[in-house]
């Protein structure tokens, strides 16, 4: 069956222009005008965009006690619901564990679950000559991307002189390394130290994670990937100094990128300071920080110092460990270092950054639509497949409305948790119909998707080239390509 999405505006992140798309057999076989299909759907009005694709997100995840409460279902359908129809987990290594084995654990999760297409990172946590091979075999199972954590000194944080071995490593085999950057030594210290002092309250927890941590844990990653030759990925970078390291770098020319995530333009380490333990829904790591480092954050995904925005997805119960729901942030009272750490936003992020960045003259719609899917498919190995409206590419196409208006509430959103960090925000702009391979998932806010629909995705190596599958020649004709 053909489907054809007619009268819209296409973005992409270089273009914008009117045409029609028509989908056969999960792909995008053509885009141009004069074209026919067995179904249409009217876009009139409205931007058609690629999915949506989040490169940093955490479902199913075990974490201090407990365990994040989206899963490989709810997380996926919370998604689809705003835009995103690609995301790339952590498959997070237990101590002790091989890499496949942490592959396959992490494929359990999805199995029979997931209902967008989904990739994985592999997080090393500990680094034995064994697991050490295994980087070369990861591109072959579809993996090219690694995370090492600079912090959470015992349980995830790895030593500089495992960092540096995964560096050399990932780089010989086409790998691209990710990093948490955190000074988790000085960070355990001042942890120990606020609470040795009495000091238990979440805001605690930002006061202990200071910004020039994170820069200085930002540089020296970036120094040991340019003496290893690696490309390097830093994750949700949250402040001026460390955007200040990936800049430089960058200017040195070197293969070094950076993304940020979503909430950290609009929070500060004073939200973590509300009354009574309401901070707690805050605290993630790296803390929100200082409004001057809100606008570096947005002048840097203005000017291409930062890449990509991510959500980081790791949702917890505010008020867990009841009528079946696993304990959450509560666990915290008390002891600010036991707050499970992570928010939600896999739901939001589209909207949130279109309100906001486009309607308040941040960015441009093409740059939106590169952050938010074009740039994470290059850099992780999924382009043209997926991340741009073209022939061959798949199906994984938003109709967008521009005018649409929207609430945010834990009330209404779909992601498994009991609050938002948005609540009662208002949104300009929103997706009506979002499709992944031409299948349906949401129209008109009515959920039309299936658990097990999903496909993992297998990546090419970083800097490899991924063609997109050819279209048929008989819907080609006339086709506009990108």
């Amino acid at each position: 069956m053909r489907t054809l999405i007619a009268g819209g505006t296409i973005v992409t992140a270089s273009d914008t222009y009117q045409a029609d798309v028509l989908i056969e057999d999960e792909q995008i076989v053509s885009v141009g005008h004069g074209l026919a299909a067995d179904t249409t759907i009217d876009a009139s009005g409205k931007y058609v965009i690629p999915g949506g694709i989040d490169v940093h997100t955490h479902l199913d995840m075990p974490f201090g006690g407990t365990v994040s409460s989206d899963d490989f279902f709810t997380g996926h359908r919370a998604a689809a619901f705003g835009g995103t129809t690609t995301h790339i987990d952590f498959a997070i290594q237990p101590k002790g564990a091989t890499l496949r084995e942490t592959l396959d654990m992490w494929q359990a999760k999805a199995k029979g679950k997931a209902a967008i297409d989904y990739g994985f990172h592999l997080a090393i946590t500990d680094l034995p000559e064994r697991v050490m091979k295994e980087i070369a075999q990861a591109p072959e199972w579809g993996v090219t991307s690694l995370k090492l954590f600079m912090a959470y000194k015992g349980a995830l944080m790895i030593d500089d002189a495992t960092l540096f071995s995964a560096l050399e490593q990932a780089a010989a085999h086409g790998l691209l390394t990710m990093v948490h950057a955190e000074n988790g030594d000085a960070i355990d210290i001042l942890v120990k130290q606020a609470l040795d002092a009495g000091h238990t309250e979440p805001k605690y927890h930002a006061l202990t994670r200071p910004a020039e941590l994170e820069a200085e844990a930002t540089n020296r990653a970036i120094r040991l990937a340019e003496v290893a030759g690696a490309p390097l990925y830093v994750v949700h970078v949250t402040n001026a100094g460390a955007v200040e390291a990936i800049r430089l770098a960058r200017g040195r020319g070197k293969p070094i990128y950076g993304e940020t995530c979503v909430q950290y333009f609009f929070f500060t380490k004073d939200d973590l300071a509300r009354p009574g333990f309401e901070g707690a829904k805050w605290v993630c790591s790296p803390p929100y920080r200082e409004k001057s480092d809100q606008e570096a954050l947005w002048q840097a995904v203005g000017i291409n110092d930062l890449q990509v925005i991510s959500t980081d997805h790791c949702p917890f119960w505010y008020e867990g460990g009841q009528d079946g729901r696993p304990a959450g942030k509560e666990l915290g009272k008390g002891n600010f270092a036991k707050i499970p750490n992570g928010c939600p936003g896999i739901e939001d992020r589209m909207m949130v950054l279109y309100t906001h960045g486009v309607g308040g003259g941040r960015f441009s719609l093409n740059r939106w639509v590169e952050l938010c899917c074009t740039n994470p498919a290059k850099l992780f190995g999924i382009y043209p497949q997926k991340g741009v409206i073209a022939p061959g590419s798949d199906a994984d196409v938003v109709v967008w409305d521009p005018k649409a208006t929207h609430t945010i509430s834990a009330k209404t959103h779909h992601q498994r948790t009991d609050y938002n960090l948005y609540e009662g925000m208002k949104m300009t702009g929103m997706p009506v119909v979002v499709l992944s391979r031409g299948r349906a998932l949401v129209r008109d806010g009515q959920w039309q998707g299936e658990p097990g629909a999903g496909k993992f995705l297998k990546r090419q190596r970083f800097g490899g080239k991924r063609e997109a599958a050819p279209p048929k020649a008989a819907a080609a004709a006339g086709s506009r390509k990108q």
